[in-house]
């Protein structure tokens, strides 16, 4: 079920704000989430009285409730208010939810953020996974977000032809792209014969091919069409937006195995409405911001949404490891491998960043158009978002 495109036409995206990213931050959750919110408002120029609704996520109770950062930030009443336990989902499925809230007159600007300690504090790698069979699972030594991604991974290379090695190809790439980013915390450039030495942590995956636990915050502000009038920030527009929660998932954080094809995620059952209601096709799109908690999700996202054939995302990001402008800019933060782990709100944040032209990584060309995607396995969401 589509959208309505008056949905899209009332809602623009203008601010973006982050608390620095840093593996220790010395500070509060709610601290990082002030920083962020606050510079988001501070950056779109308008009156924070303005702002009328907060909407934030977590992941284990990792972060703090909107409510009191509406109130740190002395906002006036809000109107609406959520906070979601979506994880990675979440960041487009919120702008949705903020497009949709505009739209029906419930809120005139909506500040979405993600914020933790996730390295000096409850770190997601180390975390025991919720759900019924948890005791089954741990038992067996099933303990690990990076295991079951890794299932996938492994499939997907099995069924495509490829080998454990080609992921390298993503890092490699992205942190080509890191260099220039002054908010990412891995800069260092990365040879493949370097990403060969690094540690199996999970087959396939090598330690390099997993995010990077961070302390930090981001947000965006999102606003109707009047108040973006008054920001100082070029508005980026809604072209479309979904969210897709496949069958049999939700019962348990090992409930991928009761997916009937680790080769493919949401995106493959998202892509023809998000493309038909945006009016483009993939091969139209100008840059792309995948969800990549791991190397094989940029893969599996970019050919479920038809940005690459089957089997074909691989080669695709290796052309963007030599050079800084592939077929399809992708990533161009270096991604949540090498900016930091801030559960995808900063791959949201920088599609609006490249389509106000305010990226760090510069393409070649400012693109128009960007699509974006939350989420890695069964349930996820995407925007096509665009700079008219």
């Amino acid at each position: 079920m589509a959208i309505r495109r008056e949905v899209w036409d009332d809602a623009r995206i203008v601010g973006v704000g982050y608390a620095p990213i840093t593996r220790d931050s010395g500070t509060s959750v709610l601290d990082l989430a002030l920083q962020a919110c606050g510079n988001a408002i501070d950056d779109a120029g308008i009156d924070e009285k303005r702002v009328n609704g907060v909407l934030s996520y977590s992941f284990n109770h990792d972060s703090v409730p909107v409510q009191a950062v509406a109130t740190g930030l002395g906002l006036g009443d809000q109107t609406w208010a959520l906070d979601s336990a979506l994880g990675g989902q979440a960041p487009c499925y919120l702008a949705i939810a903020a497009a949709q809230a505009i739209h029906a007159g419930a809120a005139d600007a909506i500040l979405i953020y993600r914020a933790l300690n996730g390295r000096s504090g409850a770190r997601v790698g180390q975390a025991r996974l919720p759900g019924a069979a948890a005791d089954q699972r741990y038992a067996i030594g099933f303990d690990a977000y990076a295991q079951n991604i890794a299932l996938w991974a492994r499939r997907y290379l099995t069924e495509t032809g490829q080998e454990p090695d080609d992921l390298g190809a993503v890092p490699v790439a992205q942190r080509l792209h890191a260099i220039d980013n002054p908010r990412a915390v891995m800069r260092k450039p990365l040879s493949y014969e370097q990403y060969l030495e690094t540690p199996v942590v999970a087959d396939p995956f090598r330690l390099v091919d997993c995010t990077i636990e961070v302390d930090g915050a981001c947000a965006v502000l999102v606003v109707s069409k009047e108040v973006a009038a008054e920001s100082k920030q070029p508005p980026v527009s809604f072209l479309s937006g979904g969210y897709r929660l496949g069958h049999r998932s939700g019962l348990d954080a090992g409930d991928a195995l009761l997916w009937p094809d680790l080769t493919r995620n949401y995106t493959s059952i998202l892509a023809d409405e998000l493309w038909g209601e945006a009016g483009l096709g993939p091969e139209e799109v100008d840059m792309a911001q995948i969800y990549d908690c791991f190397s094989s999700s940029v893969l599996i996202n970019m050919e479920g949404l038809g940005l690459a054939g089957r089997g074909e995302g691989i080669e695709m990001i290796r052309s963007g490891a030599t050079a800084k402008d592939g077929p399809l800019p992708t990533n161009t933060n270096g991604g949540l491998l090498a900016e930091g782990y801030l559960h995808g709100m900063n791959t949201l944040a920088e599609a609006v960043l490249q389509l106000q032209g305010r990226g760090e990584v510069k393409p070649v060309a400012q693109p128009e158009t960007c699509v974006v995607t939350s989420g890695a396995m069964m349930d996820g969401s995407a925007l096509v978002l665009a700079n008219r």
